[in-house]
């Protein structure tokens, strides 16, 4: 059995993105850090040959609890169980994985808009127009999308129609930013690069150095109200200082979407769909396992 990936981007990493700096540092834009509860993640990273190591986390902190008041300075002891990030940058994770699957089995900028049963097969419709024939169709993307961008026939059940749009995308509403210096200023003055804040546009902010130590920056997080300035705004305030309402996780692993539907050849897989860790790489790996087993069984 053939197995074909359509990605409807110009990329294979989804929600992981590791770019370049100016000075060839990695930078996060997407899922970046992991711990030791995520086992499943940590086995493929072993499987695959790739290295792990403790996101830094030294020295003094900083808290903004007013935006009129100087931060506090606080002090965390280094974690005995600590976050971790991936050398060279998640998206290695992603680009070993693609390397092990014929390049012509990995068709970019192409979008499905639409899947039809038709008798033992069904119909994978394209945005370009084109239709493809598969026994079995496997949906990764976030299960919100599918319920807001795909069209099925004959129409999935109200089950799980109307629980599609309700599933919670982790981090969907999250705006991250990086940062690149030089010189890890920071840690030479005896801080971690770690920041919260409660009234800056920075929510969050850690240290964004490289596993070899030699490419230094920041990454984190804005506040909701970044969304509405634009790209340039939100640098320069970043700069400056340094309709559903959903609750987090809403729906992940949800019973339906564990189920098969159009007669057994159509199921769902992503992160969100995982029983356990819904939202992290750890609930993705969980998800393809528990596909694997189903396909494999079948």
């Amino acid at each position: 059995m053939e197995s074909k990936i359509l990605e409807a981007s110009s990329r294979v990493d989804g929600r992981i993105k590791t770019i370049k700096g100016a000075l060839e540092t990695p930078l996060e834009l997407g899922a970046t850090w992991f711990s030791d509860m995520h086992q499943n993640l940590l086995s493929l990273i072993d499987e695959l040959g790739l290295e792990k190591y403790p996101q830094y986390s030294k020295g003094t902190s900083l808290f903004q609890t007013k935006s009129f008041k100087p931060p506090q300075q606080f002090f965390v002891p280094e974690s005995e169980n600590p976050s971790y990030r991936l050398k060279s940058g998640t998206q290695k994770l992603i680009n070993t994985l693609a390397q092990k699957l014929p390049s012509k089995n990995i068709r970019l900028n192409t979008k499905v808009v639409g899947i039809t049963e038709f008798n033992s097969d069904l119909i994978v419709l394209t945005s370009n127009g084109e239709k493809l024939y598969a026994d079995k169709v496997i949906l990764c993307l976030p299960p919100q999308l599918v319920g807001l961008k795909m069209k099925f026939s004959p129409e999935l059940p109200d089950s799980i129609s109307e629980l599609l749009p309700s599933v919670q995308t982790w981090m969907a509403g999250a705006i991250k930013f990086v940062l690149e210096h030089e010189e890890p200023f920071w840690r030479n003055k005896g801080f971690s690069g770690m920041l919260y804040s409660h009234s800056g546009i920075v929510t969050e902010m850690y240290d964004h150095t490289n596993f070899e130590q030699n490419k230094f920056g920041f990454t984190g997080f804005l506040n909701g109200g970044a969304v509405s300035y634009l790209q340039e705004v939100r640098k320069e305030f970043v700069l400056c200082e340094n309709q559903m309402i959903q609750r987090p996780h809403q729906n992940n692993g949800h019973s339906s979407l564990q189920d098969s539907y159009m007669n057994g050849k159509l199921l769902f897989s992503g992160t969100e769909t995982a029983t356990e860790f819904g939202g992290y790489m750890e609930g993705a790996v969980i998800s393809a396992l528990k596909i694997a087993e189903k396909l494999s069984s079948n």
